[in-house]
């Protein structure tokens, strides 16, 4: 927190920390792996790009410049010792004034890493998810800016997923101002049709998600064609496939949305193929072809660890 090393139970802000009461806070969620080859994160120059790139939009200036604050990441992870673990950097603003007005009160900056498992569960990877279309919309152009990875975004975020809960599903697929398709609760949406995947345009209120760029990039290698392009509800319900992607959920299968079946009712042959191929790259059993990986540990490091264990 701020430059400084935390115990967990000793990361506390003030309760009059203007994040608190106006939900001024940008964040990321990053993974990092343990593979033969040792610990890497997944994207992790791509997930801080945003980082910045959402701050920017929220008009907050971290006091550490991005490489300074990658280094940051690498050390939260060396000094608590996982080998696999979830990452969230976070920037939020702290304590002086009440006000709406954010400026006057500063810019502050926490690393939390911990593990954290199968997002929607292990099982959700192969057999899938059960979703409803949420009767809660995504913001419209011109009121939260979904390109940033905004704390105050997530509001809507919840009830999305408190609703899902509530009546007996695992996640939502909540809709755009116009009733397009837009997105999950934390996640970005792939449908499957006669071998073609669409997924809605940054356009659709959509967070520019770095899974789902790391999907689009893996399908066309596997020769399967990409189309970014408004999504109606019922292509949903005619899908042959339709699959979440994101940090947390990884590569999810959605196995029926509203009740109704999607293909077979269970994981499709695309989805599992850009799966396969996801998880054989993070887990080191492929060469990574599109440096996507940062090592944890330098070799020497590396070397060490394994002479003292």
């Amino acid at each position: 927190m701020n430059g400084g090393f935390v115990d967990w139970a000793d990361a506390k802000i003030h309760v009059g920390s203007h994040v608190v009461h106006y939900g001024s806070g940008v964040f990321e969620g990053i993974r990092s792996y343990d593979t033969p080859g040792g610990s890497v994160i997944f994207r992790l120059d791509a997930h801080l790009r945003r980082f910045y790139d959402s701050a920017k939009v929220y008009r907050m200036t971290p006091e550490m410049d991005r490489s300074d604050f990658r280094e940051a990441v690498l050390e939260t992870i060396r000094v608590n010792g996982y080998a696999a673990c979830y990452i969230r950097p976070l920037l939020y603003r702290g304590y002086h004034s009440l006000g709406v007005n954010p400026f006057t009160c500063p810019v502050e900056a926490a690393i939390l890493v911990w593990e954290w498992g199968a997002y929607l569960g292990e099982d959700a990877l192969e057999k899938g998810v059960d979703v409803q279309v949420s009767s809660w919309s995504r913001p419209a152009p011109n009121t939260f800016p979904a390109m940033a990875k905004s704390t105050a975004n997530y509001a809507n975020s919840q009830l999305i997923k408190m609703e899902a809960t509530l009546n007996g599903y695992d996640e939502a697929i909540a809709l755009d101002p116009s009733g397009l398709v837009s997105e999950g609760s934390g996640q970005n949406i792939f449908v499957i049709r006669d071998g073609v995947i669409f997924t809605p345009p940054m356009g659709g209120s959509v967070l520019p998600g770095i899974t789902r760029d790391v999907v689009i990039t893996l399908a066309r290698d596997l020769g399967t064609p990409v189309v970014e392009q408004p999504v109606p509800r019922e292509m949903l319900y005619v899908a042959d496939e339709v699959f979440f992607t994101g940090t947390a959920a990884e590569i999810s299968p959605i196995r029926s949305i509203d009740k109704i079946t999607i293909g077979d009712g269970a994981r499709g042959p695309v989805t599992t193929a850009i799966q396969r191929r996801f998880f054989d790259i993070v887990n080191g059993r492929v060469t990574d072809t599109h440096d996507w990986l940062t090592p944890v540990y330098s070799v020497a490091e590396a070397v060490a660890a394994v002479g003292t264990s």
